[in-house]
This record gives C-alpha cells, structure tokens and sequence, in this order.
C-alpha cells in the first residue's frame, strides 16, 4: 500500500466536474495544484463516473489530493468501493480520497431504481462490507482514508469511529462547532463553503437564488437547516436573506476570509471552497480561488 494519507488541512476547494469538457477538467486539476490548495473536491452526478474521474483529475496532477465528495454508495458495491480506492492510492501515490455519501432518494430511487435505505442504518453496513472484502490482506481499512457525508449527529458519530472524518455539506460555522463537539478532536473535519466574489449586491442574490434553488427540495439538507435554527419559511422559494448570507457568503475578500476564519475557529481542519462567478457561467470562479490562494 502507498504512504498513508495526511490528514487534510488549510483550504481544498470543491467544483462541479459534471459540467466541464476533459480539457476543462484538466485546467482545472492543474490550476487548483498551482494555487496551493490541499485537495480538489468532486461530486458524483449522473455524467462522469466518481472513480473515473478521479483518476483523470490525478494524472494531470503532481502532488494535488483529489477526494470524491461525495460518490454515491448506491452506484457501486462496498468490494467494488474498496478495489477502486486501493486502485486510485496504487496508481497515483497514496493522492486519493474516497468521500462516501447515501445520496438522496430522487437519485436512487428514481435514477438508479434502487430502494433508499434508512441513510445511518445503510451506511454503517455499507462499510462493514467493504470491511470485509476480501481483496488484499496487506491492506486494512483503517488505513483507507474514507470520509462520509455527514449532517446530523447519527452520522457525524458513524463517520469519526467507522470512517476517518466527514465532509458536512451547504452548513455554516455554527455547524461545523457541533460538529467537533460529536466527532471529537481526531476526526478529520472538511466543511464545503459556498462563496461568491463579488460586491454586486444583485449578482450575488441572483447566484445565491439559483446555486441554493436544488437542494431546498432535499430533505437531508433542509432537516439540518431547522437544526441550525433556520425556519421552513426561510428555506422555501425564494427563501431568506439570513439563510442565503449563510449559504454562499458573498461580499469583499475580507467578508469572506471572515466566515472561513470561523469556521476554522470552531473545529475544521480543512475549509473547501466552492466559489462561483458572479455572472452566472458554469465552472468555479478562479479569479476567487486566485485571491484565496495559498500560494499568495
């Protein structure tokens, strides 16, 4: 097995691949490796396969940590899991993470046709499975770095005792406190942010509008918004300022810079930006992950 992963730390930085061509993705890998940043972050839609991708983002990549986030345990068995992580970390130097998630129901159920489970129940067996796979004995599971998407306590806990950590999704600093307080200190802790550059109060409600429209119809995402005091009117239709603000924070480097600041206060080790462009076009912003690079 290849050197064991490091625990994520700094700034990584989340992009929607699904909508960008094998060249884009390409650009893309490398800018993000340029800038500094620790790890690049995906999601698993219904275009590019998760480990595929993955693979393609690492070839055009050095050093650069490339991390599913999250592949869908619906799309791919536990055994099937554990060979594609074992692949990705031979191939590519010990550079990939395997962020586990149990989607939701229009994406199982209706994509896939599969039956949703109860999401801790499925989850848990899920990687008791891929415990058990029998694939390489000079390879145990505790040394996979596997990371869950995680919201509420249930699967917070789950993911700091069965996995290495999580990755909490469209959640604010408030959240990513509980979170620590649930996962304890060891836990690897990775907290997406959604960002807009921008000091064009209408761009930024129209972006905000637009990226949050999809996920105010989850279930998943909404229960946790009421956990963190959000109300149902706040998170329907065109929902409130308050919530939006929280969502995708916009404003001048320093505003946001701030609410990366907290979160990093209240327990994250690594903060993942996804910075969209104020006008609207599809692909990340890298006129913000230009200024928030650690590279300087």
């Amino acid at each position: 097995m290849e050197k064991r992963m490091r625990k994520p730390s700094g700034l990584g930085v989340w992009a929607r691949t699904n909508v960008l061509d094998r060249d884009q993705l390409a650009e893309l890998a490398e800018t993000v490796e340029h800038f500094g940043y620790q790890t690049l972050w995906y999601p698993e839609s219904l275009s590019y396969e998760a480990l595929v991708v993955a693979g393609y983002l690492l070839s055009n990549t050095q050093d650069l940590i490339v991390a599913s986030g999250i592949a869908n345990i619906y799309a791919r068995d536990a055994v099937t899991a554990a060979q594609g992580y074992d692949s990705l970390n031979r191939l590519y130097g010990g550079r990939f993470v395997l962020g586990l998630g149990v989607s939701h129901i229009p994406l199982v159920e209706g994509a896939r046709g599969h039956s949703y489970g109860k999401p801790v129940t499925t989850m848990r067996q899920y990687l008791r499975d891929m415990i058990s796979a029998q694939i390489d004995p000079t390879i145990k599971f505790d040394d996979r770095a596997i990371v869950l998407a995680a919201l509420g306590p249930k699967m917070l806990e789950l993911a700091s005792v069965s996995a290495k950590g999580a990755l909490p999704y469209c959640v604010t600093p408030d959240h990513t406190a509980e979170a620590r307080k649930v996962m304890g200190p060891e836990a690897w802790l990775c907290v997406e942010q959604k960002i807009c550059l921008t000091e064009d109060e209408g761009a930024a409600r129209a972006v905000q509008r637009e990226q949050m429209a999809p996920y105010m119809t989850m279930n998943n995402y909404r229960n946790n918004w009421f956990r963190l005091g959000f109300t149902e009117e706040e998170v329907t239709g065109k929902a409130s300022t308050r919530f939006l603000d929280a969502m995708v924070v916009w404003g001048n480097e320093q505003v946001i810079q701030d609410c990366i600041d907290a979160h990093f206060k209240a327990g994250a080790d690594q903060v993942v930006i996804q910075a969209f462009r104020p006008d609207g076009g599809l692909g990340p912003d890298l006129t913000a992950l230009k200024a928030f690079s650690p590279n300087g």
